[in-house]
């Protein structure tokens, strides 16, 4: 048995496929991850575990494509955009990639849009989340399987249940997954009757958040009605457990945020019966895929699959939902397949919308539950939010 998965430029992490050898060329997948030097480590070494586990799925375990042995080609972008510019061009250019999947980072993903436009093939976008990424700047060889800050948002506003009683104060990170993520917030206010007051922001890393928390208690404090302080934060700090330590209940203020990955959840302890939205946690979707990717990540790693691995997997499975149905594999025909494909995942079914190729896909409402027997906070779900009742913006028009 030789392993059908090559590494170039970086480390391999995850589950290692192995097919018997094979007299077909394999299909090469460029994989463009951060897997070195950042937080957000932890992110990509999720998204390619998916990845792995998705093509095994997918391919219902003989890891071939058309009887073709599947090749992953792993590049490190040390979340450095100009790192990410190179290696995918190398994934393209030398080592011949079919296709690519990546990054991490919002801000370095915007680097590799030009890439994939620049030696015509295809970039699927995961597990990164900025708007941006299916906006006027991108191009038409670059879909997305992974949320978008509108859906964050959107979700996140529904879970807020608002109306003209709500006041909120709002916290993100200055980089295109902060602004993007709050631009949409507010633009699934309108028309609720609710307020923003201010708008905070803060450089990625940052640890100490008394300032800006003094500025939201003072925009809030006097307000009539229901006061919230938003964070959308994906980075380190602590930004929720300082603010909730400089007491904002004296002012009646609450604090709301999205749900994050389990090595994150313990925090969310200090917050017991926090409401907000998330895009995946592995109790909540029941069907086919996800209970395989349930039982298949405890047997194998002794723990549940989170939610990069499930976008990891969305990703997978959406490559060779494509490669399957395409007549053939040049580049043009794989966008004529791809724009309005639909495709099962572990959340259930995504749609590439064909006007900016962006996945359309439900979300997921929560409602923080703690159980001294469980080791995190447990997002449990009060209900799924349907694609359909976000009205998710498009992007671009192809």
């Amino acid at each position: 048995m030789t392993s059908v998965f090559k590494l170039i430029g970086g480390a391999l992490f995850g589950l290692a496929i192995a097919v018997p050898a094979q007299a077909q060329d394999p299909v090469k997948i460029g994989l463009v991850h951060g897997i070195s030097g950042h937080a957000f480590e932890a992110f990509s070494k999720q998204a390619q575990t998916g990845f792995e586990l998705g093509i095994e799925y997918a391919t219902g375990g003989t890891n071939e494509i058309k009887g073709r042995p599947v090749e992953l080609v792993i590049k490190d972008s040390q979340f450095k955009p100009d790192v990410a510019r190179a290696v995918l061009a190398e994934a393209y250019g030398d080592d011949e990639v079919l296709l690519a999947v990546g990054a991490t980072s919002s801000g370095v993903t915007q680097a590799m849009l030009p890439i994939a436009e620049e030696y015509e093939k295809i970039l699927i976008v995961e597990p990164a989340v900025a708007d941006s990424l299916t906006g006027p700047d991108s191009n038409r060889y670059v879909f997305k399987t992974s949320r978008n800050s509108s859906m964050d948002m959107q979700a996140q506003a529904l879970a807020l249940q608002p109306d003209e009683n709500l006041v909120v104060a709002t916290l993100a990170e200055d980089y295109a997954f902060g602004r993007d993520g709050i631009e949409a917030f507010k633009a699934a206010l309108d028309g609720s009757g609710a307020t923003v007051v201010t708008e905070e922001y803060v450089p990625q890393g940052t640890t100490d958040f008394t300032a800006v928390a003094e500025r939201m208690f003072n925009a809030l404090k006097d307000e009539e009605g229901r006061k919230v302080i938003l964070i959308y934060i994906a980075g380190g700090g602590d930004a929720p457990g300082k603010i909730q330590a400089m007491d904002p209940g004296r002012y009646d203020i609450e604090i709301s945020m999205g749900g994050h990955i389990l090595p994150v959840l313990p925090t969310y302890k200090r917050f017991p019966g926090l409401e907000g939205a998330v895009y995946y946690y592995y109790e909540a979707f029941d069907n086919e895929i996800n209970n395989w990717l349930v039982e298949t990540h405890m047997e194998r790693f002794d723990s549940p699959p989170d939610f990069f691995t499930a976008g990891g997997m969305s990703a997978a499975l959406a490559v060779v939902a494509a490669l399957e149905a395409a007549p053939e594999w040049d580049t043009e025909t794989l966008i004529e397949t791809m724009e309005g494909m639909s495709w099962d995942t572990p959340k259930g079914g995504m749609t590439f919308r064909a006007e900016d190729h962006q996945a359309l896909q439900d979300m997921l409402h929560f409602k923080i539950k703690v159980e001294d027997d469980v080791e995190w906070a447990i997002p449990e779900k009060v209900r799924i939010i349907p694609a359909e009742e976000m009205n998710i913006p498009i992007g671009r028009e192809n």
